[in-house]
């Protein structure tokens, strides 16, 4: 009789071979930890955009006097490269991640080099107003290089200690500002006036070329890149809606069209959020993905950033119109009497990798009252002092700011970096970066308007002008101090 069972031969582990579909791209790995060499050269990036936003402002009455501008100009000169910073930093980190961080850093820093010398070399108001708007542009396409290389780079503790590098590079940058500016213009060079704290770029930069092109490595996403046309245009066309009335509102005596403009910022901001989300769900690479903003710890560490940023770009301005305004302080002397401020937000900054690592988000709630504590202490010594303020009676309490600071910056940046997906470090970057600085115009246009009227309208006299704005700084500290406790609520 025969069997209808048909035999199948025996299966061994030999003999199965196992088909699978193909794996989606993985996320890129980590490139080794920068070189010290490495790190230091992409911290020339961040250091000199941020340094010379802060260095004009020592040198827009020599300005004024030398090219015979008007306030309004002035002010361009400041908003101008503000404005093209902040618009164009998210698609230079998109561009990054696509062609490569390194090749958009030189690009960048070659950029900035060439427009530093033609912002030293302006022979009036309007060339120097047209080279601070291209030098703004190179800025945007070397800043973000410097976070997302970072972030693509080595393991959880050494981007901890880069970002600790970071952040005290982009805290005592403000300072270095006052300081170097004052200098230079008191120096007063071979009659050039303010042109070298321009000029002054041109070396360090051609030095930075050289180092990273030797020494920072190419990192980049892997993906095709695509240039999200419409999100740049909306984002832009936000970005300039908000900064252009804020920062020459005051100067032009708030004509018609500077509300008008501001009142289609939310428009623009509505139009932009919608393309974002339009892009990602149909499966396209978005300017700034939503996914990206919508993590927890980026999301919650903008919310804290924004107005730390605001209130210490108000801080330095504020300073510098009362110390060398109203108490005659040059601005040599003024620079250094931040000094010492600068050096312990630098030693403390290079504590948080440790101290984070230890203490978690206790070190942000540790530094917000620990500025809370100076700014009181600030405004009482000025108060029991003025107006025969003496810098030495200062250094305590500014000092007691520069620990605070010097906690609060690097905990944040790694808080909002911290869950970023390699893929995605040049948008993250590009977030914060822009986040920061429109940050900084705006305590300058909030906060500096403020004083600006209070004091010239004689509502209130200088000190206290300054009161309540340091006032106000406190309160923004006490805020954060309390944000800063939801971290480990959940």
């Amino acid at each position: 009789m025969t069997s209808n069972t048909l035999e199948l031969p025996a299966l061994t582990p030999d003999k199965i071979r196992v088909v699978t579909r193909p794996a989606p791209p993985a996320q890129p790995a980590h490139a080794p930890a920068l070189s010290p060499i490495a790190l230091a050269t992409v911290l020339i990036g961040a250091l000199l955009p941020i340094t010379d936003f802060f260095i004009v402002n020592v040198a827009l009455p020599t300005m004024s006097q030398t090219l015979h501008a008007s306030d309004a100009m002035l002010e361009l000169v400041v908003a101008g490269y503000g404005t093209a910073y902040a618009v164009l930093l998210v698609l230079g980190g998109r561009l990054g991640d696509a062609h490569g961080r390194r090749r958009l850093f030189l690009t960048g820093m070659a950029a900035f080099t060439v427009t530093s010398l033609l912002c030293g070399l302006a022979p009036s108001v309007g060339m120097l107003v047209a080279g601070r708007i291209l030098q703004g542009a190179s800025a945007a396409l070397m800043v973000p290089q410097t976070l997302s290389t970072i972030q693509a780079t080595g393991d959880m503790e050494s981007r901890a200690k880069a970002l600790g590098w970071y952040g005290a590079t982009a805290g005592i940058a403000a300072v270095i500002g006052q300081v170097l500016g004052g200098f230079l213009v008191s120096a007063d060079i071979a009659g050039s006036t303010w042109r070298p704290i321009f000029l002054v770029n041109v070396p360090i930069g051609i030095v930075g070329l050289f180092l990273a092109a030797r020494f920072v490595p190419e990192t980049k996403a892997g993906r095709a890149a695509h240039l999200d046309r419409a999100g740049t245009a909306l984002l832009a066309a936000f970005l300039v809606s908000v900064l252009i009335p804020l920062t020459e509102g005051q100067a032009l005596g708030w004509p018609w069209w500077s509300w008008i403009v501001l009142a289609l910022a939310p428009v623009f901001a509505t139009a932009f959020l919608a393309v974002q989300r339009r892009h990602e769900r149909n499966g396209r690479l978005p300017l700034l993905p939503p996914s990206v903003v919508r993590l927890r710890s980026m999301r919650r560490g903008l919310l804290m950033l924004a107005p730390f940023f605001a209130g210490m770009s108000a801080f330095m301005f504020v300073y510098a119109l009362v110390f060398q305004g109203t108490l005659h302080f040059s601005a040599l002397k003024a620079g250094l009497t931040l000094a010492p401020f600068a050096i312990a937000f630098l030693f403390v900054s290079l504590q948080m990798s440790r101290l984070v690592t230890r203490y978690g988000h206790r070190v942000i709630t540790a530094g917000a009252v620990t500025q809370f504590l100076g700014l009181m202490g600030l405004a009482a010594t000025m108060w029991a002092t003025w107006p025969h303020v003496h810098p030495l009676v200062l250094e305590p309490a500014l000092i007691v700011i520069g620990i605070g600071q010097g906690l609060i910056a690097p905990a944040l940046f790694r808080q909002v970096l911290s869950d970023v997906p390699v893929a995605d470090a040049g948008a993250g970057s590009g977030v914060l970066g822009t986040t920061q600085q429109v940050s900084l115009a705006m305590g300058v246009a909030t906060l500096g308007t403020l004083f600006t009227s209070l004091e010239s309208m004689n509502r209130l006299g200088v000190l206290h002008a300054a009161m309540l704005i340091v006032g106000i700084e406190a309160l923004v500290a006490v805020g954060i101090a309390v944000a800063s406790t939801r971290f480990g609520s959940d």
